[in-house]
């Protein structure tokens, strides 16, 4: 039984026309905005952990609510600048193919780029690296909406 219901698949696979699609599915759903809103989150963190200011080491209470407020901050910072990079590696090696690299030599550049920012986010509190990934973002946003030949603006939520 087995072998006839493998029999009959594959008979119904090569019979199957050919399919092309962009990724590992034919979604067709793709948006630089996704990094975007992550890296503006890790952002927003980095601002914060630099704005915070640590009270007296005296006052337990408060060293206590201080350490646990780092602790968040740190947490969402990671965790949304990880995304970021996922979502830009996903863009990268799933959406642009070797024919937009005729149009954009330096593509393999700018994301590579993006994705150790990325890492320089999640490392340090840098408000400059925080900052440079936005703009690489944003240079991504440009020539992924171009690549579709719409003009779409870039905006943040902060």
């Amino acid at each position: 039984m087995l072998n006839k219901a493998l029999a009959l698949l594959n008979q119904t696979l090569a019979d199957a026309p050919a399919a092309d699609a962009h990724c590992d599915g034919p979604c067709g759903v793709y948006d630089p905005a996704s990094a975007r809103i992550a890296a503006e989150a890790g952002r927003s963190m980095t601002r914060k952990l630099l704005a915070l200011e640590a009270p007296d080491t005296g006052d337990a209470a408060a060293m206590a609510a201080y350490l646990n407020t780092v602790s968040r901050y740190v947490t969402i910072k990671e965790q949304q600048t990880h995304i970021a990079k996922e979502e830009l590696l996903v863009l990268w090696t799933d959406y642009f193919k070797p024919a937009h690299l005729e149009t954009y030599p330096n593509l393999h550049d700018t994301f590579w780029k993006a994705a150790k920012l990325c890492s320089t986010v999640k490392v340090h509190v840098s408000a400059k690296a925080a900052d440079e990934l936005m703009d690489a973002i944003q240079e991504i946003h440009t020539i992924f909406w171009a690549t579709k030949n719409r003009d779409v603006t870039w905006y943040t939520a902060s």
